[in-house]
């Protein structure tokens, strides 16, 4: 790794990529002699990425392999424009321009991907406990429309997390890693690769009784691919992964609770959140003269026990197929690049819901059945009438259907289908090498899932509930480049949303849905990342956003700004040293707190903490290092469970509150030979 950190060099990689596409090879490989990056498998994925005119990035794993790297939070800190916020062990909020703000559990209005494949469920619903960021060679993240070409058309864009082959990862890697609240994970990885194929495989372990009562968690993941060879244009690779996940639910707090005794967790029910799942996937790439087609299959299956209000039983599979093309060449003496692809997602499920008797199903309440599918597809064509100027169009046609058939109460069943365009046009202008600009207006569609349509509406039994689709239409400017000691990405957005899925706990009589699609809500803001190399061994990167989020003309809520996200958010680090040995002090930073409901007549507090990295080799291979957090023992809130009126709330209704990290400290070893 060098000083000047990869997550920004998607940038760097892509400004050293000429707008002629035939050149882009050579134009990438000159480009390693002004700047050293981690691999030129990071350095072929930024470069492609950065063909977007839009907010986008790359995270190679050495952004944060000498962290406590539990989730996505740990993993994508530093990436420009991801609000992240924990609320106990894997279970973190993670929402990119607003996306499922109001979701105060699992996630949605992202789409997350493996090795290019969908880990959603087919009514696009999401949960990341699945990925173990141990095992990532890198993460790329398509903020907004900017994900059209992973197949994404939500508000929030998409996440690809990466898995090292046997070629880019060869040989052993052990690592352990542990400390505060009884922690302790572990890692070993193999990968061999030769002329006719290559393999790599990883398992990974881990443990950790939580910085909160009843927050204990164990986790045992095993990740691994095999690509052949067919010919010299042909390859297939088969992508295996497994996982057995247990996590009990420390819940939300009264603020009280949540500034006194952050420790405290919830015990009522035995809450939990219990998952065994599989998923198998297929990818064969074939080189074309100019491009690439690639195609593939996918299978998935989970089961989840979930105690909570009540115990939910869920038994899902979903199945895939997916193609698509990236071709360049000349059109008229003119450069031009095309991407096309489809993905279809079908998927069934068993959803049964019992009471709760300590944890333990009692008499049942709800069965339903439900079967869903999903089929994007998209285009997008890029031409550059002159040099260093590509003009972008395409679009994204969702399909979906969704139907829930209730055993229990069968007037109560029901089903949808929806169908939408998104389109999307952009340029990209690079007036130098290392310098971009670019600007772009798209459409965003977002379906309801089987939890907005499967609601239990005042506290009743579930069954279907109508929504529509959450619309969008995002306008997004920005920059990205390097300029002397300075490197920089920034973007400026503002989506108009129709019918935004906005959901909160339930308080009787307010209204008869926990979720509902609003009516005219904004979402704009900025997403900016600066890096100053200040000295050969000195570093500084910061990260900072702001979040303007609110409702427009509201019948009941005016102008209100909509909850849960601060308008203003800064991450920094310093690091101090070489890659030899080095210490990294850093600071979180959240001025002002975020509104707690929707009548914004309750508002959380500010706070900053300060955290501290170090890092040193002992060996070629062999690194020692040290990860301390929120050293200063900081007592705040960092996320909520967004509300219609707090001030309305009966005290035994007002834990929707999660803190922060409390004090730990956690060190670890990492070697490959």
């Amino acid at each position: 790794m060098s000083v000047l950190s990869v997550s920004r060099g998607v940038s760097l990689c892509a400004l050293a990529c000429s707008f002629s596409a035939p050149a882009l090879a050579d134009e990438a490989a000159e480009q390693t002699a002004i700047i050293v990056t981690a691999s030129p498998v990071v350095e072929e994925a930024a470069a492609k990425v950065a063909r977007t005119p839009g907010g986008v990035d790359v995270v190679p794993a050495g952004d944060f392999e000498d962290r406590l790297a539990v989730s996505l939070r740990d993993a994508l800190s530093f990436s420009p424009g991801v609000y992240t916020q924990p609320r106990f062990g894997q279970e973190v909020r993670i929402s990119i321009r607003g996306s499922g703000l109001s979701r105060g559990y699992h996630m949605r209005g992202l789409t997350l991907l493996q090795d290019g494949i969908p880990i959603n469920m087919a009514d696009d619903n999401g949960d990341f406990q699945e990925l173990d960021p141990q095992v990532f060679q890198h993460l790329e993240v398509y903020r907004g429309g900017n994900a059209l070409r992973l197949g994404g058309s939500t508000l929030g864009g998409a996440i690809n997390a990466v898995t090292p082959t046997g070629r880019s990862a060869p040989g052993a890697e052990l690592r352990v890693d542990g400390g505060a609240f009884d922690t302790l994970r572990a890692k070993a990885a193999y990968g061999y690769g030769d002329a006719r194929g290559d393999a790599w495989a990883a398992v990974t372990a881990d443990r950790s009784d939580g910085d909160r009562d009843h927050g204990q968690r164990r986790a045992l993941r095993f990740n691994g691919n095999i690509g052949l060879k067919l010919n010299e244009r042909v390859e297939t690779r088969f992508y295996a992964s497994a996982q057995t996940i247990r996590q009990k639910l420390s819940g939300a707090l009264n603020e009280s609770d949540a500034l006194n005794n952050p420790a405290k967790g919830n015990f009522s029910g035995d809450q939990a959140r219990n998952i065994d799942s599989i998923r198998l996937q297929n990818r064969t790439t074939v080189q074309l003269e100019g491009g690439e087609l690639a195609f593939g299959v996918y299978y998935s299956a989970k089961a989840l026990d979930h105690p909570i209000y009540q115990v939910v039983d869920q038994k899902t599979e979903d199945r895939g197929v997916f193609a698509s093309l990236d071709w360049a060449g000349d059109l008229g003496g003119l450069p031009v690049e095309l991407t096309l692809g489809t993905q279809a997602r079908f998927g069934r499920g068993d959803f049964r819901q019992f009471v709760n008797l300590n944890g333990k199903p009692g008499a049942p309440t709800s069965y339903q059945k439900a079967r869903a599918q999903t089929i994007n597809s998209y285009g997008e064509a890029r031409v550059a009438p002159v040099a260093g100027l590509w003009l972008i169009a395409g679009g994204i046609h969702t399909h979906g259907e969704r139907r829930l058939d209730n055993r229990f109460a069968p007037a109560r069943s029901g089903d949808v289908t929806f169908d939408a365009f998104a389109p999307k046009f952009g340029l990209l202008f690079e007036p130098a090498r290392t310098m971009q600009f670019y600007a772009s207006y798209s459409r965003s569609v977002e379906l309801p899932g089987f939890i907005e349509l499967g609601q239990a509406p005042a506290g009743g039994a579930p069954g279907f509930t109508p929504l529509v689709p959450q619309r969008a239409w995002t306008a997004e400017i920005g920059t990205r480049g390097t300029l002397g000691f300075a490197h920089w990405d920034v973007s400026l957005y503002r989506a108009d949303l129709k019918g935004e899925l906005l959901q909160y706990n339930v308080v009787a009589g307010l209204y008869p849905a926990a979720t509902f699609n609003a009516g005219r809500t904004r979402h704009q803001g900025v997403e900016a990342g600066l890096d100053l190399l200040l000295a050969p061994w000195a570093n500084l990167r910061q990260v900072y956003q702001y979040s303007d989020f609110r409702f427009r003309g509201d019948a009941q809520f005016g102008d209100n700004r909509l909850p849960v996200v601060p308008r203003h958010f800064y991450r920094a680090e310093l690091k101090l040293g070489t890659e030899k040995l080095s210490i990294s002090p850093a600071v979180e930073w959240l001025p002002q707190g975020a509104w707690a409901d929707y009548a914004n007549t309750k508002r959380v507090g500010d706070y900053a903490t300060l955290n501290l990295g170090a890092q040193v080799e002992m060996r070629p291979g062999v690194t020692l290092f040290l990860d301390a957090r929120n050293l200063t023992g900081e007592r705040a809130i960092g996320d909520i469970g967004a509300v219609v009126d707090y001030s309305r709330l009966a005290p035994a209704s007002q834990a929707i509150f999660y803190p922060i990290e409390r004090r730990a400290v956690y060190g670890g070893v990492r070697a490959r030979f």
